[in-house]
Formats: structure tokens, C-alpha cells, sequence
């Protein structure tokens, strides 16, 4: 695996650059992302493209012996762009255009400013697309950053129309499957259909579906125009793209189908910050990350274009965005780096090189600090890097576990909650984190995946199961537990025939007649474990596996199928986890709290998310071969594979 960091050079006086290449090399770093922030800088005005301080730029990196990650820069269209054609900027859902003044100001339907992208993004790949330094090219950066998929524009107005007829065919088509004669919402031509805003109160379902689905499709085309381009003109190098950590505002597995190496940016104390976390784990894990966060993100994108996969942007210090900004632990930077490569990232890069003095991000911290000297992080890569040399080459081990995860099941939970805290990205971390507290290793994959090869099968959630999906599970001869609200809509969001679970209903014979929500608090228990948030009637001839004191039905299970009809707490879902890996033939771990594993077809590797040592002794592991036996606070210990 190899490590660099993000660099900017145009934010540096030039005769810094020589001096920055030589400490990144002696720092253990043999990679550099440049250049997906830079239009003003190649382009300061229309037409005149200045290459020549990138030229020398990339030809210093290279010499240096570093490979070059470059970026197309149509994350920042220049002011001169947006000033000739101002219609090209996105439209929020209060009908506000996003003004220039930050990034990612444009909308992703807008024609005009699709063709500036194809002539810049050409011009890139023409001049740079066979110099020996530039190894791989990033696309863009963090599609969807800052609320940024979802445009309302007239152009996007414009495309939508034109997909629903491409998708529909007739508008009486869409009237009836969007149950459009419900508050007289009939249509009587594609033209009369607007996006699904400032309506008067909640729009249609299924309208809101078809407009995300829209929405996921203008992302990955306009990536894809981007790709056919740097593939035509940079033949051999890899392309990738970064994601964003718990985003699903498009499809990833899609837009992965088009692209070499997934990569994501992974800032595990920004998301324990921002996402749901309840503020005990927020203590408890204040400058560490919760211990799954990274892991979760690193199988699911592992999972996403093929098994190639790194970090674009790696968190070396306090973070500039969210509530609050604690610094890690020392030993973290070390720790995340190294589960990246447990996990079998390709590369690991840190964001930044150098942090900046001015604009917004002058208070994210970079492996140096701005007046030049090493920040806490630096040793920290040098210390993964000495790891990473006395490791060599690994492969990671194959998964026991497939976790199925639909981006537009997302979007379905998303669309119409029916409770505020049902959160779908929620519920698949909550199985996730239940796998990982066993010990297990566990891919993520989407719907479509091939699960033959997996020796149990967890779909936390899956609103439109089709049929063809239910005789993929049907097929197979693993343990597979189905979660709550599985099967409830079709793909056009209305109740299937006959009720939920819909097609998943000949894998467990069970009819959800009533779904309700639960206030915090208003859960119902069982003998050592409970359900909260969400709970379902049900109505079957199977008995119940897990049954509340009230007598609802938690669990059904049916030969090696189970559904689960309730939100579980984390004490039903380590009783699940248990006895599915029992069934499997899966040997479990119950881990201290805090502590991961993650095998390779080599090595098993402990990674001490807590606040306190903990002795590994129990793990039967013996001595290990880095680290101690006792891992303190991040520490991390590697064992040869027995």
C-alpha cells in the first residue's frame, strides 16, 4: 500500500515545492494528489489556459520520485465561467440558486456547463495523459459535498421531463403507477411535471423516488463523460473518484461500475461528531472515531468497483467542520492507516500536506502546520510507513459475511420515515457493528452481488426487494436474516399485493399487517434484549424465534431464513449475530469494547479503539509479531497467521 498526501502547489511559493517533495519522500510517501481545485489557475480566463506552472509542478513532483493522483478541476468552475452563463449554478429545494463564493456551485443537468467540463477535461488529459509522473486521475471531488445532488434548477426541470418519458413511455403510465388520481395529481403530458418541491405539504412518494433516481443518474453520467475522456487520451492509468463517508444521496455501486478504484475520504472524528452517535459513544470516543466507522466505509467501497479501493483523504489532525473538532489520540493517524491496509486499501492519503493559512480551510490541520514545521501526524506516517515496508504485499482474507446495501433503499427510508429516528444508513452500521463485535470480517455489497460465495447473508434492509432478488436468496444454502421493512414497497413505492414482504414473503411465510414507530423509551423487551424505534405485526404460521414480554413478534425464522419485524437493540442483535455464525459454521469472538480484528490471508491485525489498554491474551493469539499483547489506547498488533 502506498501512502502520500493531498498538495496543492499553487497555494505555496514555488521555491517551496523542491524542499516539500524531498520530506515527503524521506517521510515514507511516494504518492501526491494535485490539481482538483485548480481551474482559476489553468484557465484565469476564457480561452487562455496557463499550463505552465503545473507543467513545472508535475515534472518537480515526478522527478522526486513520486506518483501523481491529478484531478479535474470541475468542482470550482471559475468566477468567469459562472458569470456567462449564470443559469449553470444549482437551485436548492427553496428555490435558491448556490452562488458563487465557495464549490461545487454548478448543477449537474445543466448542458452548457457539461461542455465546459468535456473541453477542460480534455485539455488535461491532452496535455498530461501520457507523462510518466501522472499514474491516476481523480474525477472531480466528493460529488454531492454540501448538498449538492439534489438540483431544482430549469435545467434539471428540463432533464427530469426527458428521463420520466425515456422511463414511462406514456404519461398515462406515470399517472397510474405514481397513484397520481390520489388529491387529483393527475398529469395530462410530461411537459406539466416539476421537481418535487415547494409543494404545499409532503410531495408524492413515488415522485420524490423517481426524482432521486433522476438525480443518482445525472451523477454517474456526468462522471461517466469524464472517465471516456481521460480513458481515451491517458490509456493505462487507473481513474478514481472520491467518496464521502455515510452519504447516499446517489448510487455509488452504480457510478463504480464506470470508474477503477473506488476511493473515500475518511474523517472518523468529523463523523462520530456529526452523525447519530448517541453522546456516551461520543465521549467514549472522542478522539479516536467510533470503531466501525472506518471500517464500515472501507468494506463498503471496497465493494464498489470491483475490490480496488484507497483513501483520497486521510484525517491527520482536527478537522474544520464539525461541531466540534478534537485532535486524535496519539497513535490514531498510525492505527487508521494501518486498518486501511488490513482492509486492503491500495493507498492512503493525507489531507493535507500542509495546512493552510487562509480561506475556509485554514483550520484543518495537515501533516505539517503552516509555518512549515512537522504537525503531531507526521511521525505517525512515518511510522505506518515502516510498518507497511516490513509487511510487504498482502491480500486480505476472504469474507465470511455479506451485508447487503442498496442505495435506494436509502432513499425509500429516507423519503417517508414514518419516524424520525428510522435512518437506514443507521440500522445497516448497527448489523455491521454487531459482525465486528464478533470478530467477523464482512464485505458489503450491492443487491445484485453474487452471495454464493459468503457463508451467511445480512440484508439489514431492503424496502424493494424484487423477486428475482428473492430467488437469489432462495438459491442459496447460508444462513440469510432479512431486517425490518423488507419488501413493503415496489419499485414504484406503493404497498405490494398481499402486504409485506412482498416476493421475500416465499423465503419466510409472514404478512406484516401494521408497522408502527416508537418513541425513545417506548421499546418492548425479551429475556436479556429488546426492540426499539420500530415494530410490526405479524401475522404467520411460523412460530416466533424471539418474542417480546408483550408477545410481539421480534423474530421469524423458517428453516435457514429469518426476518426480523422490529428495530433491534445491540443485545438482540449479538444474539443474532451468535447463533447465525453458529448455523454458518463461523467461530466467533466477543471482543473487548473497542477492540477490532481484521484478517489477511497472512496476518490477523487488533486495533485498540479505547481510551484504556486491553490485553489480547484471550484471543489465543500468542506473541505478536508488531505491537505488544497489551495494545495500549490506539495501539495496533499484527500476528502471523496460524
Amino acid at each position: 500500500m502506498k501512502l502520500g498526501s493531498c498538495y496543492y502547489p499553487e497555494h505555496w511559493p514555488e521555491n517551496l515545492w523542491a524542499r516539500d517533495a524531498e520530506r515527503m519522500r524521506a517521510m515514507g510517501l511516494s504518492l501526491v494528489r494535485v490539481g482538483e481545485f485548480a481551474w482559476s489557475r489553468i484557465e484565469p480566463e476564457a480561452g487562455r489556459l496557463d499550463w505552465d506552472w503545473l507543467d513545472r509542478a508535475i515534472d518537480l513532483l515526478g522527478d522526486a520520485g513520486l506518483e501523481i493522483i491529478l484531478g479535474t478541476p470541475t468542482a470550482t468552475p471559475p468566477k468567469w465561467l459562472v458569470d456567462s452563463m449564470p443559469d449553470m449554478v444549482a437551485v436548492d429545494a427553496e428555490g435558491r440558486p448556490r452562488r458563487f463564493g465557495s464549490r461545487r456551485h454548478y448543477c449537474f443537468s445543466h448542458r452548457g456547463y457539461r461542455a465546459e467540463c468535456r473541453r477542460i477535461v480534455t485539455a488535461m488529459a491532452e496535455r498530461y495523459g501520457d507523462h510518466p509522473a501522472v499514474t491516476m486521475w481523480q474525477t472531480d471531488n466528493e460529488y454531492g459535498c454540501h448538498d449538492s445532488v439534489l438540483s431544482f434548477s430549469d435545467a434539471a426541470a428540463a432533464a427530469f421531463r426527458a428521463w420520466l418519458e425515456a422511463r414511462y413511455g406514456t404519461i398515462d403510465a406515470l399517472n397510474a403507477v405514481w397513484g397520481n388520481v390520489f388529491w387529483s395529481m393527475e398529469y395530462r403530458a410530461f411537459a406539466q411535471v416539476d421537481p418535487p418541491h415547494l409543494t404545499v405539504t409532503e410531495a408524492n412518494p413515488a415522485h420524490w423516488l423517481a426524482y432521486r433516481r433522476f438525480a443518482s443518474d445525472e451523477v454517474r453520467s456526468f462522471n461517466a463523460e469524464q472517465v471516456e475522456i481521460l480513458r481515451a487520451h491517458s490509456p493505462g492509468r487507473a481513474n478514481t473518484h472520491n467518496f464521502m463517508g455515510f452519504f447516499t444521496e446517489f448510487d455509488h455501486h452504480a457510478l463504480g461500475r464506470d470508474i477503477d478504484i473506488a476511493s473515500w475520504d475518511s474523517y472518523p472524528l468529523g463523523f462520530l461528531e456529526q452523525f447519530w452517535f448517541s453522546e456516551d459513544q461520543k465521549r467514549a470516543f472522542l478522539r479516536q472515531g467510533h470503531p466501525d466507522i472506518a471500517g464500515f466505509h472501507h468494506d463498503l467501497y471496497r465493494g464498489c468497483a470491483g475490490g480496488r479501493w484507497g483513501v483520497m483523504e486521510q484525517q491527520p489532525g482536527p478537522v474544520n467542520w464539525a461541531r466540534f473538532n478534537p485532535a486524535p489520540l496519539p497513535g490514531m493517524v498510525a492505527l487508521w492507516t494501518l486498518e486501511a491496509f488490513a482492509h486492503g486499501a491500495e493507498f492512503v492519503n493525507y489531507f493535507r500536506w500542509r495546512q493552510a493559512p487562509f480561506a475556509q480551510e485554514q483550520m484543518h490541520a495537515g501533516l505539517l502546520r503552516p509555518d512549515d514545521t512537522e504537525a503531531e501526524a507526521a511521525h505517525e506516517a512515518r511510522e505506518a510507513a515502516r510498518v507497511i515496508a516490513q509487511l510487504g504485499t498482502r491480500q486480505p482474507a476472504a469474507a465470511q459475511v455479506a451485508l447487503v446495501f442498496d442505495y435506494e433503499a436509502a432513499w425509500v427510508c429516507g423519503i417517508q420515515p414514518q419516524g424520525e429516528s428510522f435512518r437506514h444508513d443507521e440500522l445497516t452500521f448497527a448489523f455491521y457493528s454487531a459482525l465486528r463485535r464478533q470478530g467477523l470480517d464482512i464485505d458489503i455489497v450491492p443487491p445484485d452481488a453474487d452471495l454464493a460465495v459468503y457463508q451467511a447473508v445480512i440484508v439489514p434492509s431492503l424496502p424493494t426487494a424484487s423477486e428475482a432478488f428473492a430467488q437469489r436468496l432462495a438459491a442459496l444454502d447460508c444462513p440469510v436474516m432479512i431486517g425490518p421493512r423488507s419488501g413493503s414497497k415496489t419499485a414504484d413505492f406503493a404497498i405490494p399485493e398481499g402486504l409485506a414482504p412482498g416476493s421475500l414473503r416465499t423465503l419466510v411465510p409472514v404478512k406484516i399487517t401494521r408497522a408502527e414507530s416508537l418513541r425513545p423509551g417506548a421499546g418492548e423487551a425479551g429475556d436479556g434484549w429488546g426492540i426499539e424505534r420500530w415494530r410490526e405485526d405479524v401475522e404467520t404460521a411460523c412460530d416466533g424465534e424471539f418474542v417480546t414480554d408483550n408477545g410481539s413478534v421480534a423474530v421469524v425464522r423458517n428453516g435457514r431464513f429469518r426476518y426480523c419485524a422490529a428495530w433491534p437493540d445491540n443485545r438482540l442483535l449479538d444474539l443474532l449475530v451468535k447463533r447465525i455464525a453458529a448455523e454458518a459454521g463461523l467461530e466467533c469472538t466477543r471482543l473487548p469494547e473497542g477492540l477490532r480484528l481484521r484478517r489477511t490471508a497472512g496476518h490477523v491485525f487488533a486495533f485498540n479503539y479505547s481510551d484504556h489498554a486491553i490485553d489480547t491474551a484471550p484471543l489465543d493469539l500468542g506473541d505478536p509479531d508488531i505491537g505488544a499483547r497489551t495494545l495500549p489506547p490506539a495501539g495496533v498488533a499484527i500476528w502471523p497467521t496460524r
